[in-house]
């Protein structure tokens, strides 16, 4: 679903901050993975190895889904070494854009890259591919042992998307425009087939892996603008779909695990509501719960959430209705029931900060990379912080 027609429905060197100690305890560093760069780098993922090196991905190009040199990226920190090193290519398919990236670190301590691969230059037409590698010790890039594709059929959920396309269309207060319709019918034509229901399933943000061994890869389309779950039971060998996320108008989906073993999906908004979208699971998945809004805002942007040592869930997202130019973490004392402690990594007038990816460090330190857009170009922004940081909060209880 078009989130414009959601909306219709309703109505050059590298920067390095030097470490900041608020107190004894709190911990804040920030620097550019890379001097910023004339070409569009965007949609980050990090990951950390068993010998406390760091991996942070991403995609360069002269554009997105359209432009055709589009390739993923790839930098290390090795925790001996004080910068990052230079910038290498993970993966490029000659021809074709290859997109958004996450990763993960598996029990076996290899290293998964998830990106999506556009065949005709539109998100509706990439396919989810995946690389493997247990060899990363030497410079560069990772030697890749395995690579694939998640190919997906999902249960047919044309009649549950129907129905709430229904109710949607109830809601509206006065006779939708002739574009309107004509969406909806193209929307009506694309649940009916297959194809649109098996493509176009894309990653942003990384994997949770249960304690069954379970690994469940957020995945989102904007065809229909709705998310569901690549299910691996066996390790990555195989995979198969979850119900979707219904709700139109939410993508991008990050999973934390409650105490009691209920999933929370964090979405982004890509519709009409102008919050974070959110939804549960309470069988490690398969279903989903229909889709509803939170209290946080979100002005339609990438977020990412990591469920911290302590218990405590960690979010990190842009924290208005209007643009990306300011960018917040927030922490959760009570699995997402509220958020005490929010403080801004980035708040400006200018300049665009987002999809932000989260990781906690074995040494307890929070990691966070994120899209850094200002006048003069555009790199990576890697920031690392502990939870003491972040209770020096500068926006009061949310």
């Amino acid at each position: 679903m078009n989130p414009v027609f959601c909306r219709l429905l309703v109505g050059s060197c590298l920067l390095l901050t030097q470490p900041c100690l608020l107190s004894a305890q709190s911990v804040y560093e920030a620097e550019l993975i890379f001097p910023l760069n004339s070409e569009h780098n965007h949609a980050p993922g990090i990951v950390e190895t068993a010998q406390g090196d760091l991996l942070v991905s991403w995609y360069r190009g002269s554009g997105e889904r359209r432009a055709d040199d589009v390739r993923v990226m790839g930098a290390w920190k090795r925790k001996a070494e004080q910068g990052w090193s230079d910038a290498f290519v993970m993966a490029d398919t000659p021809g074709f854009p290859d997109c958004n990236t996450c990763m993960f670190l598996d029990s076996e301590n290899r290293i998964w890259l998830f990106w999506p691969l556009i065949l005709a230059n539109t998100w509706e037409s990439c396919i989810t591919q995946y690389r493997v590698s247990d060899s990363y010790i030497q410079a560069g890039t990772p030697q890749w042992q395995e690579q694939g594709q998640i190919l997906l059929r999902p249960a047919d959920f044309s009649p549950q998307a129907n129905k709430l396309l229904d109710e949607l269309l109830t809601q509206v207060p006065a006779e939708i425009s002739t574009r309107a319709n004509e969406a909806v019918a193209e929307a009506r034509a694309r649940l009916a087939d297959p194809l649109y229901q098996r493509l176009g399933w894309q990653p942003r943000c990384k994997p949770t892996v249960l304690p069954s061994g379970r690994i469940l890869l957020p995945l989102y389309s904007d065809t229909f603008s709705i998310s569901i779950m690549a299910i691996s039971d066996d390790a990555g060998k195989n995979w198969y779909a979850s119900g979707p996320l219904l709700g139109f108008g939410n993508i991008q989906p990050s999973v934390l695990r409650k105490n009691n073993g209920h999933l929370v999906a964090y979405m982004r908004e890509n519709g009409y509501t102008d919050h974070v979208r959110i939804s549960e699971s309470r069988d490690d998945g398969l279903t989903w719960s229909h889709v509803t809004s939170s209290e946080l805002p979100n002005p339609g942007s990438g977020l990412d959430a990591v469920r911290l040592a302590n218990g405590h869930w960690c979010l990190v997202y842009n924290d208005s209705t209007q643009n990306r130019s300011t960018l917040a973490i927030s922490v959760s004392e009570d699995e997402g029931q509220t958020w005490k402690w929010t403080r801004h990594l980035e708040r400006a007038e200018a300049g665009s900060y987002h999809y932000p990816s989260v990781i906690q460090g074995a040494d307890g330190l929070i990691h966070v990379v994120y899209s850094y857009f200002v006048t003069g170009g555009k790199s990576m922004k890697h920031v690392v912080l502990n939870e003491e940081w972040i209770h020096q909060s500068d926006s009061g209880v949310k």
